[in-house]
């Protein structure tokens, strides 16, 4: 398998490491949308959200809310972003799964998400597809 991620977590490629410790890495992005953008990974692989276990999902979250707060704080951001691309739709590119921290600072010009508009009864509909599906595992959630 062949995963850029993985290799900089083995230190097979460079990365500019920002914190380590034995179970996450995170560093800075080549391709930042702002200055500062940060990865914060696993060093085991994951595909992506939804295939990590819950502990270590539990874990990286607490460590990118710290470390998000580092960041902003360190260059003294007026906001940040936290995303998780999941799937090439979703504009996932590197299928190890990270979470990005995205300084935020006014007047950045970054593209606002464009939203859409439901009609008539379209929320309810979209509502009532996505209660059926979660009834159905609701047991997973509960216990």
């Amino acid at each position: 398998m062949d995963c850029i991620f993985c290799e900089i977590a083995q230190k097979k490629s460079p990365a500019e490491i920002l914190f380590e410790n034995e179970k996450f890495l995170a560093f800075l992005d080549i391709n930042p949308i702002n200055y500062g953008h940060t990865l914060v990974i696993t060093k085991e692989h994951f595909d992506n959200f939804l295939t990590v276990p819950e502990k270590e999902l539990s874990d990286i979250t607490r460590l990118t809310q710290y470390l998000a707060g580092a960041v902003k704080r360190s260059l003294k951001a007026d906001g940040f972003n936290i995303i998780s691309n999941n799937g090439a739709s979703a504009g996932q590119t590197v299928y190890h799964f990270h979470y990005h921290i995205i300084p935020r600072f006014e007047n950045d010009f970054l593209m606002k998400p464009r939203t859409k508009e439901y009609d008539d009864n379209e929320i309810r509909n979209f509502a009532e597809q996505i209660k059926s599906f979660i009834s159905k595992y609701e047991g997973l959630i509960n216990g």
